[in-house]
């Protein structure tokens, strides 16, 4: 069988490969459209069910693995930040609480297609203006949902969940789905 990740994320190839040894990536290209009607847990799997699918018509004799990964906050999504104003705006308005961290997941090949989802609850630590700083000048937050990386070392207090679904790709769940798939 050969594998797909639908995913350019450095990320989540290395936690696929805890999964599976030999896959492909080739990246969803489609803008990411967020309906703000739709809870984070279906905002989530609604996205990783656009790019899997979007990815799966070029790939229809494999096993598409696309992921999406939203912060919720305060009922509000917030995806990847526009610059580095809005990473500090993010993360100035993070500090010292708690969010939620959704990863939507889709699995498809030519005999099934499902969804799932992992949710993380996470505590920031408080964070100086001048720690929020020096991080957004680093460029780790651009390219992340909710402007962090839990791997980034004086940001998160602690977490109740799975860490690797914190990091873009719930590899527990991931395998159960495949399994399933497969």
């Amino acid at each position: 069988m050969k594998y797909i990740l639908a995913s350019a994320s450095p990320r989540r190839r290395e936690l696929l490969s805890l999964v599976i040894q030999s896959f492909e990536v080739s990246p969803a290209t489609a803008e990411e459209k967020v309906n703000i009607s739709m809870f984070p847990e279906q905002t989530a799997v609604a996205l990783a069910e656009s790019k899997c699918d979007e990815v799966y018509e070029n790939h229809r004799d494999s096993t598409v693995i696309a992921c999406d990964t939203v912060v919720s906050f305060e009922g509000e999504i917030l995806g990847k930040p526009k610059d580095a104003d809005d990473a500090y705006r993010t993360l100035k308005r993070l500090s010292g609480k708690t969010h939620y961290v959704v990863t939507g997941v889709c699995v498809r090949n030519k005999n099934k297609r499902i969804t799932g989802f992992e949710k993380t609850e996470v505590k920031f630590n408080v964070l100086s203006d001048e720690f929020i700083k020096a991080y957004v000048e680093g460029g780790s937050p651009l390219d992340k949902a909710g402007s962090y990386g839990i791997q980034d070392g004086g940001i998160v207090n602690e977490y109740f969940g799975s860490y690797t679904n914190v990091v873009g790709l719930p590899v527990k769940l991931v395998k159960k789905m495949l399994e399933e798939v497969c």
